[in-house]
């Protein structure tokens, strides 16, 4: 049985995620998060070692469409909603 998150485990995870949470929040994520843990725990449950993997299962292969030039936003207006940006480019945190 998976045990239930800790208030500092989902501050963690929160850190993780650059997200700021009240109270309120903390609470609501922690017993959401465990539920989701709980649920995940029951595949280890399920017996796979006879199933072959895959990659995907509806049997599509290499579909694509064809490019149609349409009208779509500007520069200008695609990053009107930017926080930062830099020589018309969005600017976000590091990831690594």
């Amino acid at each position: 049985m998976t045990k239930e998150l800790t208030p500092a485990e989902v501050q963690h995870i929160a850190q993780l995620a650059k997200l700021q949470l009240s109270e309120e929040e903390m609470k609501r994520f922690q017993l959401q998060l465990t539920e989701t843990l709980k649920f995940i725990a029951h595949l280890d449950e399920i017996e796979t070692e006879k199933i072959l993997p895959t990659s995907q299962v509806s049997g599509n292969k290499d579909v694509f469409r064809e490019d149609v030039i349409r009208p779509s936003l500007t520069q200008e207006q695609a990053l009107s909603g930017a926080k930062r940006k830099h020589q018309g480019y969005f600017v976000t945190e590091a990831i690594f």
